[in-house]
C-alpha cells in the first residue's frame, strides 16, 4: 500500500506528478488513445464534482445542527459550574450544623438508648414468663416447629437464671412440655404414613434440642425394622396364597420401595449432614451411622431373599414362563435401581435368586417330560398288550404308528419346552444380558439339566421296561422289540436334531467358554442310546426264547417216555413252535429288515438228503451191541465236538431279522436237547423225537442266516436220545418224511 501511494504516476495517490504521467502518456500512446484518456478524465472529473456537490447538500443540515449543539453545550457546562459550587457552598452549611445538632442531642440519645434497653429486657421477661402458655398452645396446634423455635429463643435465660425462685416454676414447667415434645417427635419414627421431609424435620428439631444422634439414628432404625417387619410377617402370609409372580410384585412394591425410602431418609437425616460442632466428632458418627445402616440393610434384604427363595423352592407346578421371567426382570431392574448399598452388591444376590428360578423351571418342565414319557410308554404297553392284531397290514399300521407316535411326543414335547424357556434368554430382558446368568442357565441348566438328562433319561427308562435279574412273562415282547427300535432310530435321528436344537437356540455350540469343557458331546448319549438298544433286543430274544422253550421243556417233561404209543404224526407242541417263531418273524419283519444276505436255501429233497445221510452213518451199527470202547470213542467224539464246533447261545444279537430270529432258535433247541438229556426214551419215544426233529428241521432252517446251524442242534438233540434210549431203533426216513407230510 505504501509502494501504490508513493508512484508519482498514480492519479489517486499523494505523490501524483503530472508532468511525468503527461510524458509517459505522449511517449507511450498513440493520438486516439491520448484523446480518448482525456475523455475519460473528463468525465471522471465531472462525476467527482457531481458526487461533491451532493455530500454537501445532503450533510449540511447536519453542519448546521452540530454547530448549534457545540454552542449550547458551551452555554450548559457553564451554568452547570456555578450550580456546582453553590453546591458545595450549601453542603458545608448543612455539615456545620449536623455537628452542632448531634453535640446538643448526645445526652438525649444516651437516655433513650437506655430507655430501650430496658424495654427489651421486659419484653423477654413477658415472653420467659408466657412461655409455657405459648408452648402448649404450639403442641395442641402441632407445631413443633415454632415450639422449638419458642424454647431455644428462651434456653439461655432459663438456663441462667432458672435456679432463681421466680423462674423455677417457668422452667419446671417448660422442662415437662419439653419432654412432650420430644415424646411427640419420636413417635414419627414409627408413622408409616410420614414423608421423609417430616421425618427429617423431627430430627432436625430432636437434634436441637440436643438429643444424642447416636440414640436417634438406633430409634429410627428400630422403627423401620419394625415397618420392614410388618411387609415380611405379609409377604409370608401371602406366599401361600399368590404365585410367584404376584409375590415378586408385592415384594418389589412394598418391602423393597419402603426399605429404598428409609435407606435415602437415614442417609438424609444422619450422613449428608453435619450434626456435631466438632468435625472429628461428626466423622467418628457418620461411620457408626453409616455402619449401623450396612448392618440393617443386610440383614432385611437378607431375609427378604431367603422368603424369595424359599417361595421359588415350594413352587411345585410350572408357572406361567413369561410372567415368571417379567416379574422376576421386574425384581432385577428393582434391585438395580435401588441404592441400598456401597459396600455389598445386591445385583449378584439378585442373579442368585433368578438363576435358582431358572434352574426351578428347568427342573420341572423335566419332571413334566418324564411324566409325559411314562404316560406314552404306558399307553403303548396298554395297547400292546390288549389289542389283537387281525391282520398283518393292520400290524404294520399299527406298530409303524405306534413308534412313530413315541418319537413324536418325544421330540414335540422337546420342542416346545425349548420355546418355552427361551424367553430366559430373550434380548429384552435385563438380566438376560448378565453372563453370570447366561451361560450357566444355557450350559448346566438347559443343555445339561434338562435336555441331556431328559436323554439318559429315556435310556434309563426303556432299560427299566425289562428286569435284569429274570424274565418278566407280564411284559409284551412286541413292547420290548418296539422300544429297542426306538432307542434306534432315536439314537439315528432324533438325538442330534434335538442337541443341535438347543446348540442353536440357547447358543451353547457357537461359543467356548469354561462351561462347554464340560458338555455331553453326542457320542456318549448315542452309545447309551445303542447299548440300550442292544440290551432291549438281547432281552426280546431271551424272552421270545424262553417263551418257546417253556412249550418244549413242557412237552418233553410232562410224557411218559417209556410207555408212548408208535408215532403216527407230529405232536401240536411243534406244530405251535413252528407257528409262534413264524408269527415272531411276521412281528421283527415289521421293524427290522434283514441286513446281509443268509445262507442259500437247499430244496426239500436236499434237507432230506441230509437227515438221512446223517441218521444212516451215526446209527447203522448194532445199537444191542455196543462195547466199552464204542462208548468210549463216541463220549470223545461228543467232547470234541463240544469245542470244535461250539455254538455261543447268549452270543449279542445283531439289529436285523435274521439274527434276531436266529438267536430265538438256538434258545429253544437247545433248552429241547438239555430237556431231552435228562429223559430216558422207548423205541417209540425215540422215533416220536425223530419225527419231531425233522419237522422242526422242514420249517425252521428258513428262519436263520445259516441252516447248518438247525442241522447241528437238531442232529445233536437226536443223538442225545439215542443214548437215553433202552433199545434204539429208529425210523426209516421215508417213513419220517410222510408222518411229517401228513401231520
Amino acid at each position: 500500500m505504501a509502494e501504490k501511494n508513493s508512484n508519482p504516476l498514480d492519479l489517486n495517490g499523494s505523490n501524483f506528478n503530472p508532468n511525468l504521467y503527461l510524458d509517459r502518456l505522449f511517449r507511450e500512446s498513440t493520438l486516439r488513445q491520448i484523446m480518448d484518456h482525456e475523455t475519460e478524465v473528463v468525465k471522471d472529473t465531472q462525476t467527482l464534482h457531481s458526487d461533491m456537490q451532493t455530500l454537501v447538500y445532503e450533510n449540511y443540515n447536519k453542519f448546521i445542527s452540530a454547530t448549534d449543539t457545540i454552542k449550547k453545550m458551551k452555554n450548559d457546562f457553564k451554568e452547570m459550574e456555578d450550580e456546582m459550587d453553590l453546591l458545595m457552598t450549601n453542603m458545608e452549611t448543612i455539615t456545620s450544623f449536623s455537628d452542632k445538632i448531634n453535640s446538643n442531642l448526645k445526652q438525649t440519645r444516651d437516655k433513650i438508648s437506655h430507655l430501650s434497653g430496658i424495654h427489651s429486657l421486659l419484653q423477654r421477661l413477658q415472653f420467659l414468663f408466657k412461655l409455657p402458655a405459648t408452648l402448649k398452645s404450639r403442641m395442641e396446634e402441632r407445631n413443633y416447629i415454632q415450639a422449638t423455635q419458642d424454647y431455644l429463643h428462651a434456653q439461655r435465660v432459663l438456663q441462667q437464671y432458672g435456679d432463681m425462685p421466680a423462674f423455677q416454676g417457668i422452667k419446671g414447667d417448660c422442662e415437662e412440655i419439653l419432654s412432650e415434645l420430644k415424646i411427640e417427635l419420636r413417635k414419627q419414627f414409627c408413622n408409616t404414613s410420614a414423608s421423609t421431609k417430616e421425618l427429617a424435620e423431627c430430627v432436625d428439631l430432636l437434634l436441637q434440642l440436643q438429643e444424642p444422634a447416636n440414640e436417634l439414628c438406633m430409634e429410627f432404625l428400630s422403627c423401620a425394622e419394625k415397618c420392614l417387619g410388618d411387609h415380611m410377617v405379609l409377604l409370608k402370609d401371602e406366599s401361600e396364597q399368590r404365585n410367584i409372580a404376584e409375590f415378586i410384585d408385592l415384594g418389589c412394591v412394598g418391602f423393597l420401595s419402603d426399605l429404598c425410602l428409609i435407606v435415602a431418609s437415614f442417609h438424609d437425616m444422619f450422613i449428608n449432614r453435619v450434626i456435631l460442632e466438632s468435625t472429628e466428632n461428626s466423622e467418628i458418627f457418620e461411620n457408626f451411622a453409616a455402619v449401623e445402616l450396612e448392618s440393617f440393610v443386610q440383614d432385611n434384604m437378607g431375609r427378604y431373599f431367603e422368603l424369595l427363595r424359599s417361595k421359588v423352592d415350594s413352587e411345585q407346578e410350572i408357572a406361567d414362563t413369561i410372567t415368571l421371567v417379567r416379574s422376576l426382570d421386574q425384581f432385577f431392574l428393582k434391585i438395580g435401581a435401588s441404592k441400598l448399598s456401597k459396600d455389598i452388591n445386591f445385583i449378584d444376590k439378585a442373579l442368585e435368586v433368578i438363576v435358582n428360578a431358572g434352574r426351578k423351571q428347568c427342573k420341572a418342565h423335566l419332571h413334566i417330560l418324564k411324566l409325559a414319557l411314562a404316560d406314552t410308554l404306558g399307553k403303548v404297553k396298554q395297547t400292546l398288550t390288549s389289542a389283537k392284531l387281525m391282520s398283518q397290514d393292520d400290524s404294520s399300521k399299527n406298530l409303524s404308528e405306534l413308534l412313530g407316535s413315541i418319537t413324536v411326543t418325544v421330540v414335540e414335547k422337546m420342542k416346545g419346552v425349548l420355546q418355552d424357556l427361551v424367553v430366559f434368554i430373550n434380548p429384552e430382558v435385563t438380566f438376560a444380558t448378565k453372563t453370570q446368568f447366561k451361560d450357566g442357565f444355557c450350559t448346566d441348566n438347559v443343555r445339561e439339566g434338562l435336555v441331556v438328562c431328559f436323554l439318559h433319561h429315556i435310556t434309563a427308562s426303556v432299560r427299566n421296561s425289562c428286569s435284569e435279574s429274570f424274565l418278566d412273562s407280564k411284559v409284551p415282547p412286541t413292547f420290548i422289540l418296539l422300544l429297542s427300535k426306538f432307542c434306534l432310530d432315536f439314537k439315528n435321528g432324533s438325538m442330534h436334531y434335538l442337541l443341535s436344537k438347543t446348540d442353536e437356540i440357547f447358543l451353547t455350540g457357537h461359543k467356548k467358554t469354561s462351561n462347554t469343557v464340560g458338555l455331553t458331546g453326542e457320542t456318549e448319549i448315542a452309545t447309551a442310546m445303542q447299548e440300550s438298544a442292544q440290551h432291549l433286543l438281547n432281552y426280546y430274544v431271551r424272552l421270545q426264547g424262553h417263551n418257546c422253550s417253556q412249550m418244549l421243556r413242557k412237552s418233553v417233561e410232562t410224557r411218559d417216555w417209556l410207555h408212548t404209543i408208535e408215532p403216527r404224526t407230529v405232536r401240536a407242541v411243534m406244530k405251535r413252535v413252528v407257528e409262534d417263531i413264524s408269527a415272531i418273524d411276521t412281528t421283527v419283519g415289521l421293524l427290522y429288515e434283514d441286513q446281509g444276505t443268509a445262507t442259500g436255501n437247499s430244496s426239500d429233497s436236499s434237507r432230506k438228503t441230509h437227515s438221512i445221510s446223517v441218521s444212516k452213518v451215526q446209527y447203522k451199527s448194532n445199537w444191542s451191541s455196543y462195547t466199552p470202547s464204542h462208548l468210549d470213542s463216541t463220549l470223545v467224539s461228543n467232547m470234541h465236538k463240544l469245542f470244535s464246533e461250539r455254538i455261543d447261545i447268549f452270543s449279542p444279537v445283531e439289529f436285523s431279522k435274521v439274527s434276531i430270529l436266529t438267536g430265538i432258535i438256538k434258545i429253544s433247541l437247545k433248552t429241547f436237547m438239555e430237556c431231552v438229556r435228562l429223559k430216558t426214551f422207548s423205541k417209540y419215544g425215540l422215533q416220536q423225537i425223530q419225527v419231531d426233529t425233522h419237522y422242526l428241521q422242514l420249517y425252521l432252517w428258513r428262519f436263520v442266516a445259516d441252516e447248518n446251524l438247525v442241522h447241528f442242534l437238531l442232529d445233536e438233540i437226536l443223538g442225545s436220545t439215542v443214548h437215553r434210549c433202552l433199545e434204539p431203533v429208529l425210523m426209516e426216513p421215508s417213513v419220517v418224511d410222510i408222518i411229517c407230510e401228513r401231520g
